[in-house]
This record gives C-alpha cells, structure tokens and sequence, in this order.
C-alpha cells in the first residue's frame, strides 16, 4: 500500500469528496424524475496474525449505484484503508493509508440480453473478484491463493465490456462477459492490456451454476489463464459450497469453500441459529517461477476454519483460523473482524 503523509491524505481526501459532490451534483436534475442513487457498502475492523505477527485495518468500502433514465447506471466503489503493523523488535507500530477506486463504471441496457459496460471495471474471471471480494460478502479476509490468476495484476481493466443473459429457461439459464482492457499506468487506474471473459449456467431446480473462465495478457510476456467454477446452493438447507480451479503460465490452483448456516435450529434471529461455521480449502502449484502471479513461490496448501456471527442491523462478527503448510516454511494464520453493511438512498425520493 502506497504511505500517505497526513497533510497529503487530507488533501486527497478533499479532492476525492469534491469529485463526487461535483458528479452526484452534475446528475441531479436526470435524477429527481428517476430512481434514487442508492449509497451502500460496508466498514469493518480487522485483525490479522501472520505468523506471530498482528497487523489492525480500519475499512470503508463506499459504493454508488445511480441510474440515469432506464437504460443507463453509473457504479463506482472506493477502497480508504488504514493499516498499522508491527515494526518488530518491539519498535512499535508502522501505520499507512491507502485511498482508491476499486471501479468506476457506465452501464447501458442496450437490449434485455446485453448490458454495454465502459470504464474502470473488475475483471471477469472466475468467482472471487466480482462476487465475493466486498468485506461484507466474503467469510474470509484473506483472498483465495489463485486469486492473481486470470486477474491480470490489478484485478480491474480500462475499457469495455459486453454482459447479459444470452438464454434463459425454466430449465436453464445461460450468463456471460467479454472484455477488452487497454494499458494504463495512472495511478489511480492501473491495468494491463488484456482481454477474455466467462461463460456460465445456471439450473434452477438444483440451484446448480457452472462456469468457465478465460483470459489473455497481450503485454510482453504473453500468456493465457483459463479457470472453472461450480457453485451449489441447495434450496432445503441454508448451505454454501463454492468451488474454483485456475490455470495460469506459471502455476495452478484451486479453493472449494462450504458455508452453513446454523438457522435451523430455532430460526435465523436465535442466538444459535445466527452462527456459520465456514471452511476453505486450497492449494497451489508452481509451475515455473515467476514474480507477476502473485502467488506463493513453492506448492502451498492451506486449510481454513471460520466461525461467523450475525447480529442485528447488517452487524456482522468473523472469525477464523488457517495452517499454511509450504516447502518455504508452515505457519498458522489467526483472523478476526467486525464488519458492518449500510444502505441508504442518497437523498429522498419522490
């Protein structure tokens, strides 16, 4: 994460609160006859012991939804991070900030099977990186370990994308996403000239989806990511089983993630019925070295359990344990946090 001295993050922060005060203002007069831009997100405290070592995180995750007319919808979420981490030697704390758009983007309905997205948005491959990477939704702090395959570095493209549902049935329903991102160095919009997308279906009656993944870096050091997903949610039990595999240049990987919620015993809003226990298991394969995967330099596997409570009013507490075991060293991982969701319109609507 990039430091901030208080001076310059108190500027940046003004600068960043006067862009999006300007954009809503500049919207206004479309919007008050539309639906009303909706602000959500959440802020959560996180702890995290690596290996002896505890680092604490305080995060805001803003997003804007607001439609203009009913073909078009600008989305955009920010990452405000504070980190403090331990000097070692008993020196005491490090502290940085980071504050950045995770995308930015325009949503035009063309037709009810395709959605035309440009801008600043998340990369289509697999699972983890649209769905599930918000502190709200996922049961784990720490990404997948194959997280960086496919993803392009950033995890974001600069560009253009083609979505929709290209066939739907009682039976079936067919998904997809083809992108194309350009080069960008900006620091605020960093991405890799890349292309590719992901195809998925979805079957109602066993509330089964399966999915595939492909992408293409067209930098120097060409190279093709492919990946699978297979995602269970049976409609009799509250449990989650969450699968992805990703095959990169230089490694591969996958995570299988299973959720259940304790709700049928005595109701969702009981104390026990609030509980769900979550479990991770991953594993990663390194092909040939590399520094631009991002991920571990020898075959790593890791087991994670967690415990996750939820509290009234979107509060939600999490709590986890994992045991990394590598040729470059085994160590354990001990999570917690407290991550709260909000949801409000950004003015009253008529």
């Amino acid at each position: 994460m990039r430091p901030f001295s208080k001076a310059r993050r108190c500027t940046f922060l003004r600068r960043i609160g006067s862009v999006l005060l300007l954009g809503v203002l500049s919207i206004t007069p479309t919007l008050v006859a539309q639906n009303t831009p909706l602000i959500s997100g959440g802020m959560g405290f996180l702890t995290n012991t690596n290996a002896g070592n505890t680092s604490y995180q305080l995060v805001a995750v803003p997003v804007l939804a607001a439609p203009i007319g009913q073909h078009l919808l600008i989305e955009a979420r920010g990452n405000l991070l504070e980190t403090f981490s331990p000097q070692g030697d008993n020196r005491g704390y490090n502290t940085s900030a980071f504050l950045g758009l995770s995308y930015l983007q325009a949503d035009y309905i063309a037709t009810p099977h395709i959605t035309v997205v440009g801008g600043y948005f998340l990369t289509p491959f697999g699972t983890y990186n649209e769905r599930l990477s918000p502190i709200w939704i996922s049961n784990f702090q720490d990404a997948p370990l194959i997280y960086g395959i496919g993803t392009m570095g950033t995890g974001v493209g600069t560009g253009g994308m083609l979505r929709g549902n290209a066939y739907s049935t009682e039976k079936v329903s067919v998904s997809y996403a083809a992108y194309f991102s350009a080069g960008s160095t900006n620091k605020e919009f960093q991405s890799s000239r890349s292309t590719g997308g992901q195809v998925s279906a979805f079957f109602p009656k066993t509330r089964l989806e399966v999915g595939a993944s492909y992408g293409r870096l067209l930098e120097s050091g060409k190279s093709n990511s492919v990946g699978a997903h297979v995602w269970w949610t049976p409609g009799k039990i509250p449990l989650k089983v969450r699968s992805e595999y990703a095959h990169g240049a230089h490694s591969q990987g996958y995570w299988i993630e299973t959720a259940y919620r304790l709700s049928q015993f005595h109701g969702p809003e009981s104390l026990i019925g609030r509980l769900e226990p979550v479990f991770r298991l991953q594993q990663t394969f390194r092909n040939s070295p590399s520094g631009t995967d991002f991920l571990p330099p020898a075959d790593t596997q890791r087991t994670d359990f967690g415990l996750d409570y939820h509290l009234p009013h979107e509060l939600r507490i999490n709590t986890s344990y994992a045991r990394q075991f590598s040729s470059t060293g085994n160590f354990n991982v001990w999570e917690t946090g407290v991550v709260y969701r909000f949801l409000f319109p950004a003015w009253r609507g008529k």
